[in-house]
């Protein structure tokens, strides 16, 4: 043999490295991370001849960092990400995240606090720009946290809501919307966060159960002939109430139907209507009517063109029309109402009652029904063919049981409130002319009023709901409304995968934009999976103290041993629960992995690489039986593999 050759065989034989016993993930994850994404094994094609296989990432708030949930979610779509792109499929994982109007703007505010600075003292420009300034100082935080995690995601296309394209995007299909008249703007019951100022979505609506009271007060009949009692638990309503109410069929007081009372402290004159609504069998069987103040109430005064009397103010004190208790607090109001009521001997009984209450989950404050001006987007005409596709099976929900869940939903859908009273955000546009009073929607800036032509315009102060850009997010971030090669490969993308908490917030909302504006749907199977608890089947909180750190879980145990105690736990669309000493037990198993493959490295001293690298394929010739074996033994592997997984 030449001593060419022999050099030649030298170079290639594989150098032995001394291997630790004991596998230490933060030494080698983060290594091989980086290794795969500089080289560029997450990216996918717009051309390819490979079939395509896409998943939109649900994005993260901006603000946030990587909680438990998110780590499951991930951890799944990784998966299933991971395993189409060893079948060889042109596979685009797209990453986001969420500007988060609400969180963002309140982090920023806390920040400026300490500075003794309020935002109305800066002015929205500055203030905007503050917030910017924290984003570009703190935005990519989560997306570093994804690569601790093992995300495999395509990071050329990230995305964040706020982007030049999405926005255009945003515009667009506001105005498309409007013209249809399918966005309009109206004065309707929302959930109102007194500390912020602003309409708040159901999913910032924490529900707590709290120890109160069920107050019984007596309103007095207009002719002195007895008393009507009624139970409620915010005995401060009253100074909004616009009727009592019966069930028609009452045998007790269908005799008082169309009667006068006088409601107690205030003595203005209201009357006794007769609804279905109530049920007779609970209580004293008369409800009081607050319209402004009670979503039920609401559509009786609707039904009933009963007369909204608003009691708040938008920092959730009571107003003018709360007479003498203008300018207190809701509780301060309820304890000076129940005092006064005793004396007057109004208040027949007080009884312990533990209840359910509405809390804002950024300011803690409680959440109050409150009437005033907002926009909403009619669902009606968007509804109808979302239901028809999830019916007709196009797009399929896994696990099947969330389809019946969906469906509902869909036929009790109401209109969608979209504003949101703050400065970060996408801003609303619309213009309204001082001359006029004409509110003019377009995607451009407006110089004048379409209608009179004055220059005296300006734009509406509110900004959009985070849910409308996000109910976007498959084909905006994809460079819609211009027509590209990555829409024509990659949409409608192929799986959905995300908790069922937010089935109605985004699913529901992101098919009917997708089939509204795309003419087709936005993805094709919807996989609904648990919420992580803690090991006693508790939800995670900071209040009960048994929220979890994915990113110290990785720093202890390594982003391996996390995603397999998941994926070994999850039963379909049912809630998991998780705890560290099965963490170990998967951190034992890589060490196992770990020291499988030092064994088989030290049975490789005398191999050598060949020039195909790891495209060469062995002929049988080449091999021997008990390689054979193992390579039939691999097959097998890979097959159960797939099976499982599919």
């Amino acid at each position: 043999m030449s001593d060419e050759i022999k050099n030649t065989e030298a170079k290639q034989e594989t150098k032995t490295v001394e291997i630790s016993d004991r596998y230490n993930p933060n030494e080698v994850e983060n290594k091989i991370y980086t290794w795969w994404e500089k080289s560029g094994h997450f990216k996918s094609s717009d051309q390819s001849h490979k079939p395509p296989f896409s998943i939109i990432l649900p994005p993260p708030n901006v603000t946030g960092f990587l909680h438990m949930g998110h780590a499951l979610d991930h951890t799944i779509q990784d998966l299933l990400i991971r395993w189409k792109r060893m079948q060889g499929y042109n596979v685009m994982w797209l990453p986001g995240t969420d500007h988060a109007g609400i969180a963002t703007q309140t982090v920023v505010e806390k920040e400026l606090k300490k500075q003794n600075i309020t935002r109305h003292q800066l002015g929205r420009q500055a203030f905007v720009e503050k917030v910017w300034e924290w984003k570009h100082q703190y935005g990519h935080r989560i997306y570093n946290q994804m690569r601790r995690l093992g995300d495999s995601c395509d990071w050329d296309r990230a995305c964040f809501t706020l982007d030049e394209g999405v926005s255009k995007a945003v515009k667009k299909v506001f105005v498309s919307l409007y013209k249809k008249n399918w966005i309009y703007r109206g004065k309707r019951l929302v959930n109102w966060s007194g500390p912020l100022e602003t309409a708040i979505s159901d999913l910032e609506v924490e529900h707590k159960q709290v120890k109160g009271a069920l107050y019984h007060i007596k309103y007095e009949l207009a002719d002195k002939s007895g008393f009507l009692v009624v139970a409620t638990t915010r005995p401060e309503t009253i100074l909004g109430d616009s009727a009592l109410c019966v069930h028609p069929e009452d045998e007790r007081y269908k005799h008082l139907i169309g009667k006068t009372v006088l409601i107690p402290l205030i003595n203005r004159p209201i009357k006794v209507i007769a609804d279905t609504y109530v049920d007779k069998e609970f209580g004293s069987g008369v409800v009081k009517i607050t319209p402004a103040h009670d979503f039920n109430d609401y559509k009786i005064g609707v039904t009933h063109k009963l007369e909204f009397i608003n009691i708040l103010t938008k920092k959730c004190e009571l107003n003018e029309n709360a007479g003498p208790y203008q300018g207190l607090k809701v509780s301060e109001a309820r304890k000076k109402i129940v005092e006064e009521l005793k004396l007057q001997n109004l208040l027949e009984k007080e009884e312990p009652h533990v209840h359910s209450v509405g809390h804002c989950s950024r300011s803690g404050a409680v959440v109050e029904p409150f009437l005033s001006e907002q926009w909403f987007v009619k669902t009606e005409n968007l509804s109808t063919p979302a239901k028809r596709v999830v019916e007709s099976g196009t797009i399929r929900f896994s696990p099947e049981s969330w389809t019946k869940v969906y469906l509902h939903w869909m036929n009790i859908i109401e209109d969608w409130c979209i504003s949101r009273q703050l400065w970060w955000g996408h801003r609303i546009p619309a213009w309204f002319c001082d001359d006029c009073g004409h509110i003019t929607v377009t995607e451009g800036e407006l110089q004048h009023c379409e209608k009179c032509n004055s220059q005296k315009v300006h734009q509406d102060e509110d900004v959009l709901d985070t849910w409308f850009s996000s109910a976007l997010w498959p084909f905006s971030t994809m460079g819609w409304p211009n027509e590209t090669e990555t829409q024509k490969t990659f949409y409608p993308t192929t799986y959905l995968v995300t908790g069922h908490d937010i089935i109605f917030f985004w699913v529901a909302r992101m098919i009917m934009m997708g089939l509204e504006f795309k003419r087709d749907v936005p993805f094709r199977t919807v996989y609904i999976h648990g919420l992580v608890r803690d090991s006693q089947g508790r939800k995670m909180s900071k209040s009960l103290g048994n929220s979890i750190d994915p990113v110290e879980m990785i720093e202890k145990h390594g982003a391996d041993a996390l995603r397999f105690t998941f994926l070994a736990h999850l039963f379909s669309g049912k809630d998991l629960k998780f705890s560290e000493q099965r963490l170990e037990g998967y951190r034992n198993f890589m060490n196992k992995i770990w020291n499988a493959t030092r064994y088989g490295l030290s049975h490789l001293h005398d191999f050598v690489v060949p020039a195909e690298g790891s495209k060469a394929l062995p002929s049988k010739a080449h091999i021997s039986i008990y390689d054979q074996w193992i390579l039939s033994k691999l097959q097998q592997a890979q097959k159960t593999v797939d099976e499982a997984l599919e």
